[in-house]
């Protein structure tokens, strides 16, 4: 039997509400789930404003000395108050199984924002062997950038669906990188998008909202790894 995740007591900074915390656990490369260690010790902060370094954490695996990034533990209140959970910083990751036993090839989150919605594409890609996700040095018209060696990806959280000019913008960044370029979706995908994902040889995936990633075209490779490698040829007539 695996080892359970470490839960502790949160109190909310703006109404005084006590929450139990677990923390989630994310799965290394080397197969192991791994879990931050939260500072039972430390104090909740009220999260007031975001910026993209500060959402994650390091987390070492403690069967394999790998160490990842991961999303910063956070609980959001009753009260509307969203709180950062206290992180051990000089902890190893807890190891959320015992040797042998099987994981998933992801974990899913359920997504109820945008920062959800990134998470469940990162965790995805990092469960395929894309350890280096980061975030993309070029922002995307619409949507958030992210990058891997091999990959470029493109996290769309809006309500519409994603456009031939979004697919075709995704295909054009992820040919100047000599890269693969890959999409997520929250909404699905216009008709004439998927169309053209088809002809550039891009992957979709529509994120489902329990974080499941579902694809939905054939470069998808019906529910395995993105395509690694360098770009596709450009189809006839060009972009």
């Amino acid at each position: 039997m695996g080892v359970m995740s470490e839960t502790i007591s949160v109190c909310c900074t703006a109404c005084g509400r006590r929450h139990r915390y677990t923390a989630p656990s994310y799965p290394c490369a080397c197969g192991e789930p791994v879990a931050p260690e939260l500072d039972p010790r430390g104090a909740a902060t009220a999260v007031t404003h975001r910026t993209w370094d500060e959402e994650w954490v390091a987390v070492r695996c403690a069967a394999c000395g790998a160490q990842s990034r991961w999303p910063r533990p956070e609980l959001g209140c009753p009260c509307g108050t969203v709180l950062s959970v206290p992180v051990d910083r000089a902890a190893t990751g807890r190891t959320g199984r015992t040797p042998g036993s099987r994981v998933p090839a992801h974990r899913a989150v359920p997504i109820r924002t945008a920062r959800d919605a990134v998470t469940a594409a990162v965790l995805y890609l990092r469960g395929l062997g894309h350890r280096d996700v980061r975030r993309a040095d070029q922002r995307p018209l619409s949507g958030i950038g992210l990058a891997a060696p091999g990959i470029v990806v493109q996290v769309d959280p809006t309500v519409g669906p994603a456009s031939v000019r979004d697919v075709e913008c995704l295909w054009l960044t992820a040919m100047a990188e000599s890269a693969r370029g890959v999409y997520f979706s929250l909404a699905g995908y216009a008709e004439d998008a998927r169309a053209r994902a088809d002809l550039l040889d891009v992957p979709l995936f529509v994120l489902d909202p329990s974080g499941v990633p579902r694809p939905v075209n054939a470069p998808g490779g019906g529910g395995g790894a993105p395509p690694r490698g360098g770009p596709p040829p450009p189809p006839g007539g060009g972009v």
